[in-house]
């Protein structure tokens, strides 16, 4: 290939190298590459079987450049759309892990009130007991407040 030039096309410039020599066809490579079957056999007529093999060859070799550009183009694309959603994806764990850890926290605040709640509830039942009797009931009020950080449970046991 001698005399080789590079030009870009006006589409998302893509580079497409033109042959320049001394039996180089009229045709751009724009032309040669845009142009149909039926178009390029209509251009064909007339010139010898050399100059019709490397025509057909000039093409084919453009019109692989330009697929090879366009599958550059989309792995590009879809690369930075995996990246986008990986970023998004991240935020979305790293959300889930601070939600986790606030409810762990919350579950271990929940399970020492229930387990102070117990406690009272044993030294209410193991009062001094009269033989036959039955023990007066307890009751226990806890109040929850509204706010999700939970004050103190208030207890109220009347005998």
């Amino acid at each position: 290939m001698q005399g080789m030039t590079t030009i870009f096309k006006a589409s998302k410039a893509l580079k497409v190298k033109k042959e320049v020599g001394e039996n180089a066809p009229a045709l751009s490579d724009d032309d040669l590459v845009a142009m149909s079957v039926r178009e390029l056999n209509q251009h064909l007529r007339g010139l010898t079987k050399e100059d019709m093999a490397r025509l057909k060859q000039r093409r084919r070799t453009l019109k692989n450049r330009g697929y090879a550009a366009s599958c550059r183009i989309k792995r590009v694309s879809q690369k930075e759309e995996l990246e986008r959603q990986k970023t998004e994806l991240q935020r979305e764990v790293d959300k889930l892990v601070r939600e986790n850890a606030s409810m762990k926290l919350e579950l271990d605040a929940l399970r020492a009130k229930y387990e102070a709640l117990q406690c009272f509830a044993r030294t209410v039942t193991r009062g001094p007991l009269a033989s036959g009797k039955v023990a007066n009931t307890s009751v226990i009020t806890i109040v929850k407040s509204t706010n999700r950080n939970t004050g103190p449970v208030h207890f109220s046991a009347p005998s």
